[in-house]
């Protein structure tokens, strides 16, 4: 018998970025993620996959529009999360200094990397450094791990809204999340 050489298995590499443009494979990646968290229960408002067509002109829109920031999460290189941050309309003064975190997900097959988390710090960072004082949230109660996350990074349960979203004919209720980031 020869020496042999035991292979080590490559470590995944999670990575978070925030982009203004999408690369090549970028745009079908996010629509696989999408597909994947949909169906995993942790949809942003979906409870089937929506066509392809729709995702795609979603995920293009989001790109397009000036008070949106999109931060996407890549697990070897593939897109498989994300979260978006909404700045305040022009004319809501009162509101200009808070952010609006939405659709943070990542895909069932990424999770366990702490690329939730990432998402999170990397849009509080841009948050702040953008001059923003406060991050605001809302999520369905059935997001026990999103729940729990968030709270273990600061963000304190302001609110309780009892018929918040129905899925599959049952009403669920919603929590509001917030957190002063300067």
């Amino acid at each position: 018998m020869g020496d042999q050489t035991k292979l080590k298995p490559l470590e995944p590499t999670p990575s978070v970025e925030h982009i203004k443009e999408f690369r090549s494979g970028d745009l079908n990646d996010l629509c696989d993620a999408t597909d994947a968290a949909i169906e995993g229960g942790g949809g942003f408002g979906w409870i089937e996959p929506p066509a392809r067509d729709v995702l795609e002109r979603y995920w293009q829109g989001v790109l397009a529009m000036p008070k949106r920031e999109l931060f996407v999460a890549r697990l070897d290189n593939v897109i498989c999360g994300t979260c978006q941050l909404l700045k305040p309309p022009v004319n809501n003064e009162v509101q200009s200094f808070a952010m609006q975190l939405t659709t943070n997900f990542v895909t069932p097959w990424a999770r366990g990397h702490g690329l939730a988390k990432m998402l999170v710090i990397a849009a509080e960072k841009y948050a702040s450094s953008e001059g923003f004082e406060v991050i605001n949230l809302d999520i369905r109660e059935t997001l026990v791990k999103a729940k729990d996350l968030y709270e273990s990074m600061g963000y304190i349960r302001v609110g309780e809204h009892p018929h918040y979203a129905k899925v599959d004919g049952k009403i669920l209720k919603g929590y509001y999340y917030c957190k002063i980031i300067n």
